[in-house]
């Protein structure tokens, strides 16, 4: 049995951990405050791509948290920093995706650009159309390399599942005939990101998620802790049978839990 009083980092999902669509979860406030009291340093990491940090810690505000840019880290700027590992700045980039992440890929010092490139980055693209997948695929049929952010087939929203950056992956593999790198979870990239950034090393650091196939499955993936909260996606018998190392019907069971030791 995994002993809490182990963990001194922590790596978090968001939608479907701290809120839902703009809906704060049971005991959000309280379970960072139990955080910065302790201290447990924190990152939060997400797939979705179509905010920036800055966008996410005023979301998290108006719900009455305080979380700092640095301490949030989208697939998009884990991309990003893939990208640099291989690339020097200036290189040309082509993005299929949302502003935030033409700016995570324009931070990293990369020229954005529709030709010549040697890379297509691909993610969630809420203005898609006919237009944006035809020059994507042109590129990637003529050699630039293809990046995805994340392959998370749909989305929770307020009305549902809906379909996520996975499906625009699928069509342009189908139109291209090649299968992206994907970057975000549950490839183990993000959490050594984050465990970087926070100085961390997976036998005291856990994940917290909503998700088996991406949030959880990440963390076996990169060695880490994992605590799989039922507040999301997943109900608590297809949890246990998949086998995440503890399991809460959410933060503030978790942090009650916590908090008692």
């Amino acid at each position: 049995m995994i002993d809490l009083k182990t963990i001194t980092h922590l790596i978090i999902d968001m939608d479907g951990v701290l809120y839902r669509g703009d809906e704060p979860l049971p005991g959000l406030q309280a379970f960072v405050a139990f955080l910065r009291e302790r201290p447990i340093p924190f990152i939060l990491a997400t797939n979705n791509s179509t905010r920036t940090p800055r966008q996410y810690a005023d979301k998290l505000a108006r719900m009455g948290v305080a979380v700092a840019p640095h301490e949030i880290l989208t697939s998009g700027q884990a991309t990003a920093r893939v990208l640099a590992q291989e690339y020097p700045p200036g290189t040309r980039i082509h993005v299929f995706g949302s502003p935030a992440l033409r700016e995570a890929i324009a931070e990293a010092g990369f020229v954005l650009a529709d030709e010549g490139v040697a890379a297509v980055v691909a993610s969630l693209d809420p203005d898609l159309s006919y237009a944006r997948l035809k020059r994507a695929t042109l590129l990637i049929r003529g050699g630039a390399r293809f990046f995805a952010t994340n392959l998370d087939p749909t989305q929770p929203t307020e009305e549902g599942l809906v379909p996520g950056t996975g499906a625009l992956i699928a069509a342009l593999q189908a139109a291209s005939g090649v299968s992206p790198q994907a970057v975000g979870k549950p490839e183990p990239t993000m959490f050594l990101q984050a465990m970087a950034q926070l100085g961390a090393h997976p036998g005291t650091t856990a994940t917290i998620g909503d998700r088996l196939d991406t949030d959880i499955l990440g963390g076996q993936r990169a060695g880490l802790t994992t605590i799989c909260v039922l507040s999301g996606s997943t109900g608590r018998a297809e949890a246990e049978a998949y086998g995440p190392d503890l399991i809460f019907e959410d933060i503030e069971a978790l942090r009650k839990a916590w908090q008692s030791l």
